[in-house]
Parts: C-alpha cells; structure tokens; sequence
C-alpha cells in the first residue's frame, strides 16, 4: 500500500537466513521449530512496534484485519448502538471490506473525519490509519480520548515499517492495532 524498500538487514537476516529453513519435510520437527520462532519473533516485533501487550502471528490482509478486529469491538463494547466510525483518510480497500462486512453483520458504517465529526456519532467502535492513506501523521490521541469517552473501542490501522519511527498506537490508548 506504501511504496517501500526492504531494508538490507531484514532481507538477509530474516528472509535469507538460512536458519529459518531445512531441507527436511514440513513435518519434521526441525523445519516446525524454525517457523515457530519465526512466528514468536514476529509476534513480539509487532509488540514492540505497536506498543501493545498481546500479538498474533495473523496473515490477514490489512482489510480484512480491520473487519476483524470491527466484529470484536462490537463484541466487547458495552453501549448499544451499531454504528461503527471509519476515518476517511482510511485506505479505500480497507473501507470496502469493512463496509462488506458490516453489511453482512447488520451495522452501519459512518465515515467521516474523526477529529472534527466523531463527537456527533453515537458509535461501537473507531477506525483510524497511521499514517492516512496520502501519507499524513496525524496525533490520534484525541480521537482515542473522544472515543473512550464514549465508550467506544480504537482499531488502528498502521504501517508496522513506519511505526520504526512514530509513537505506537498503544502507547496512545489504541484498543486494536
């Protein structure tokens, strides 16, 4: 979604690296033990760069991360509204599939800009990028504030490669990320 390089380091030490593979069969115990740390380690660097406390090893695309992760909010929120709040600085794929969804699962998706239209919205839920899909860095910890303050969960949705260099959405109160 973002125009990147791989940086050196990584694709030698992690996708080149010989350890992380053998010529044995996928069943073989050697082979199962090389991804299993690779998953760990993946888990704890989204840890890490995320600023949360709890990872998965998940290989959806981000969209379908994003719908995720807007099931779960409606699950766990305790007010009684269907609607759910998408930045509209979201990536546009992001939004189809949340939109698909939420048809599916019968809620209604309001999309706007969250620093100025959340207020108005009675919702479960929040959806924002960090960075915006053009690019932009924007703070989000008053769009995690307002949502909290009613009760609604914050699913970020991030660039794990640009969090290197930007706060982690769990260290501004983010729910999901």
């Amino acid at each position: 979604y973002y125009g990147a390089k791989m940086p050196s380091v990584i694709l030698r030490t992690v996708l080149e690296n010989p350890g992380w593979y053998t010529a044995y069969t996928p069943y073989q115990a050697e082979v199962s033990q090389g991804r299993l740390e690779a998953l760990m380690n993946f888990q704890q660097m989204v840890m890490d760069l995320t600023g949360m406390e709890l990872a998965n090893a998940s290989l959806l695309d981000e969209g379908t991360a994003a719908a995720e992760a807007m099931a779960m909010a409606h699950r766990l929120c305790k007010n009684d509204t269907d609607t759910f709040f998408v930045a509209d600085d979201c990536h546009p794929q992001t939004i189809a599939v949340i939109e698909t969804r939420a048809r599916s699962l019968g809620f209604q998706v309001v999309r706007g800009d969250p620093f100025t239209e959340l207020e108005a919205q009675d919702v479960f839920g929040v959806l924002a990028q960090y960075p915006g899909t053009t690019g932009a860095v924007r703070d989000l910890q008053p769009v995690i504030d307002a949502a909290h303050a009613k009760g609604a969960l914050v699913t970020v949705a991030s660039d794990l490669l640009a969090l290197v260099l930007l706060k982690p959405p769990g260290e501004m109160g983010a729910d999901m990320v």
